[in-house]
């Protein structure tokens, strides 16, 4: 009886130890769990976090996310928004001397856009091709010209044809300088057709925003009279621009399921369209006359210039899409807005133009209004992502 006493004495000491070792070892982690350690860290080792943006002393976070360096992360980012910056502005200027240069003298801005939209077309099928052909060189989708999927795409077709014509017309009659005023007012339609198509009410404050963009319009339209500049056409043309640009945002989330959601196949036919719908506008408004008549049609430069237009038309998509993918939204709402100033100052400087103090005004009023109004809008859908919001922070304003 004394030996089964000491037996099950033992076995219950083994038992407790393993009990008691397996009881404080779920302490242990319990207690260092979600805890940062606490040994005192070099000034290297500091001064690697900093750089690299992390945040465990230990670095065992940073090498098991996979996220990037901070430094490299900031440089990809300073070269998209560089890439974005040098092709929107490099379009604009070259658009210009394709639309209104004394020493091209082409008056025929409706094949000057059809001729882009056919570069556009060309290059996504070409793209498209090598896709197939080289899977892992380039990533591209697979294009072929659907007829169904062509007369689906057909109405937001229309306003892309109106919106890339009536971009280059306002170009065409109104100084680069002037340009971005003249095409100012697409927050103003996006506001407005939000409410009459979508019912989409918007804040008093971001009305607000709206209310010095329209300010800044009028004010450069009445100071380009006042140095006699002024263009009534070009103006009337930038006000449609705007228009179709706003319709354009909201007819593309409409027909996206058409083409899977896929960006460059909407591009593929909204162009493909757009070059079959420019071909008899070419011949009622006799620009191929014009083109027979042109002095410079057999010029390799001129051909040279036109297909850098296209290529700069097709890469200004591919772009905008870079930096929102590296940024954010809003970071490329604020990113054209100050595209736009530099722009602006660019375009006086190389034009040599004197401007008053009221057009510097008008200019910044209506690029401090949009950039208000990105910022306005961010934060109310910031406010409407927080699951719990207080109640003093809900807007009751709107329209």
């Amino acid at each position: 009886m004394d030996m089964n006493g000491a037996k099950w004495r033992e076995g219950t000491l083994r038992m407790g130890a393993r009990g008691w070792w397996s009881l404080s070892r779920k302490r242990v982690k319990l207690k260092h769990a979600g805890k940062p350690s606490v040994a005192p860290l070099k000034r290297s080792r500091i001064l690697h976090m900093a750089l690299n943006g992390a945040s465990d002393p230990s670095g065992e976070a940073e090498a098991g996310s996979g996220e990037k360096p901070f430094l490299l992360r900031a440089l990809q980012i300073a070269l998209v928004v560089s890439l974005y910056w040098v092709t929107s502005i490099s379009m604009v200027f070259l658009n210009k001397y394709l639309l209104d240069s004394p020493s091209l003298r082409l008056d025929a801005p409706i094949f000057v856009t059809f001729y882009q939209c056919l570069v556009t077309t060309l290059l996504c099928k070409g793209l498209s091709a090598l896709a197939t052909c080289c899977p892992g060189a380039v990533d591209f989708p697979t294009l072929r010209l659907d007829l169904r999927v062509a007369r689906s795409v057909l109405p937001l077709s229309v306003v892309f044809i109106g919106m890339i014509t009536f971009n280059n017309l306002c170009l065409k009659y109104v100084g680069v300088a002037f340009y971005n005023v003249g095409r100012s007012l697409t927050t103003v339609f996006n506001v407005l057709l939000s409410y009459l198509l979508l019912k989409q009410t918007t804040s008093f404050y971001a009305l607000l925003t709206c209310g010095i963009i329209i300010g800044g319009f009028w004010l450069g339209v009445d100071q380009e009279g006042a140095e006699g500049t002024l263009s009534w056409v070009g103006t009337v043309f930038g006000v449609l621009a705007s228009l179709c640009v706003s319709l354009n945002a909201i007819y593309t989330k409409k027909v996206l399921p058409a083409v899977d959601g896929s960006v460059w196949r909407l591009t593929f036919y909204n162009n493909a369209n757009a070059c079959a719908l420019f071909l008899p506008l070419l011949l009622l408004l006799g620009e191929h006359q014009v083109l027979l008549d042109f002095a410079q049609r057999d010029s390799a430069h001129f051909w040279g210039m036109m297909t850098l237009g296209g290529l700069f038309g097709f890469a200004i998509g591919y772009v905008t899409g870079l930096q929102i993918k590296f940024t954010s939204p809003l970071t490329h709402n604020v990113s054209g807005t100050a595209k736009a100033c530099a722009q602006t100052v660019l375009a006086v400087l190389y034009f040599e133009e004197t401007k008053s103090f009221l057009w510097w005004t008008s200019n910044m009023m209506v690029l401090c209004g949009s950039s208000a109004y990105t910022w306005v809008r961010g934060r109310e859908m910031k406010s409407q992502e927080d699951p719990s919001p207080r109640e003093g922070d809900k807007s009751t304003v709107g329209v």
